[in-house]
């Protein structure tokens, strides 16, 4: 037997034959396939981070605060500043908001439970549900209430009415809900009268709207943290790696119902968040106002990217992230493979016609529209 038989013969039954995440890091001149921030952290920020590294670093001999209380204080300050109040109480924090998720699904997942997402989503969610042996249940986009397609539009496939979460909401009994606004990989972001919906149709649920992406919504596009108060089993999931320019900070966070930010130390392992995770954490947090002065100039970027590729026959959907879906393509993976070949990665997330790409900095988003100018009309679908 070869070891690879033999590890295979020790695995987990539910893991047999499973597939690991995985986008590609390709060395190429242009990288627009993982939704980073285009733009370097600022050099005031820099010497932030250094400063405190550097204030830190004597006492790493020591364990780093458990219950990271400065870094909870400073997020909650964060997330207050559009009017709705969250306390340090109501926080959570991990390396990355795939592990506050893995806290979730460690808690109210597991054997005998059931999650479910409504995909195309973010690919982690079934991949965490999974590896915690929870249940995976795919919901599904673009139906009404008794499962029939929407009429075809751009972007209707992808969309999630009221009527429809709940009607597959109730035939399920979730233990876990996923809700993700603005939706990966479509950039859609979700009506707040979803959430609602979906928490009054689901009792038995923890219900997590994933807002990876909120600080790029569009003007008047509300955030469900609006919604927490009086609800204790609503969770929002939040990250520093993308307004922030943080993803290799790895620092991701929630806001929950005290009672259920207290659950999860039932399951965080001990220390789990590294003195100089905080430390740069706190650093970016310092530098609020600089470190999402990129926003705008991301947004834009969007923008551009959706009515050019408008104009030249493609069908993107209209995003409130930091990146474009678009469809109209007559073989995505072909597309995908000219445009590497012209020095552009984009991200191929599987969906027949679409592609995804990040809007970068201006250059770089010259860059793939004038590459996707040099493959139409010969990649368009007919």
């Amino acid at each position: 037997m070869t070891s690879a038989a033999t590890i295979e013969a020790l695995l987990r039954p539910d893991l047999r034959g499973g597939s690991p995440y995985g986008a590609p890091q390709l060395d190429v001149p242009v990288a627009l396939n993982t939704n980073e921030n285009s733009y370097p952290v600022p050099p005031e920020v820099v010497a932030t981070i250094t400063e405190r590294v550097t204030t830190i670093a004597p006492d790493l001999n020591r364990y780093p605060d458990r219950e990271f209380v400065e870094l909870r204080e400073a997020l909650a300050r964060y997330l207050s500043r559009t009017g709705t109040t969250i306390t340090s109480d109501m926080v959570w924090a991990a390396n990355g908001s795939n592990e506050v998720l893995q806290h979730l699904l460690q808690a109210f997942g597991g054997p005998e439970r059931v999650a479910i997402g409504f995909t195309p989503a973010y690919s982690m969610h079934p991949i965490i549900t999974r590896a915690t042996g929870t249940t995976w249940i795919d919901g599904q986009r673009g139906v009404d209430a008794a499962g029939h397609a929407n009429p075809a539009g751009p972007g209707s496939q992808f969309d999630l009415s009221v009527e429809s979460a709940v009607a597959q909401v109730a035939a399920c009994d979730p233990n876990v809900v996923f809700l993700c606004s603005p939706n990966n990989p479509t950039g859609t972001a979700l009506s707040l009268d979803v959430v609602e919906a979906v928490y009054d149709a689901a009792p038995h649920a923890v219900i997590i709207v994933d807002e990876a992406y909120a600080e790029f919504a569009r003007s008047g596009t509300q955030d469900a943290l609006t919604l927490l108060e009086g609800r204790p089993r609503l969770v929002v999931t939040r990250t520093m790696s993308k307004a922030f320019a943080m993803a290799g900070g790895r620092l991701g966070y929630l806001a929950a119902d005290p009672a259920l930010t207290d659950a999860l130390r039932l399951v965080r392992l001990p220390y789990h968040l590294s003195m100089q995770t905080q430390a740069v954490a706190l650093a970016c947090l310092d530098h609020t106002e600089l470190m999402l002065s990129t926003v705008d100039a991301i947004r834009e970027q969007r923008d551009r990217i959706v009515t050019d590729l408008t104009a030249l026959g493609l069908t993107p959907v209209p995003s409130d992230a930091n990146f474009v879906f678009f469809g109209g393509l007559a073989d995505a993976p072909t597309t995908w493979q000219a445009l590497l070949d012209r020095g552009v990665l984009v991200r191929d997330v599987g969906i027949p016609h679409h592609l995804r790409v990040t809007a970068g900095t201006p250059a770089e988003t010259t860059a793939f529209l004038e590459a996707m100018a040099s493959l139409t009309p010969e990649h368009l679908e007919r």
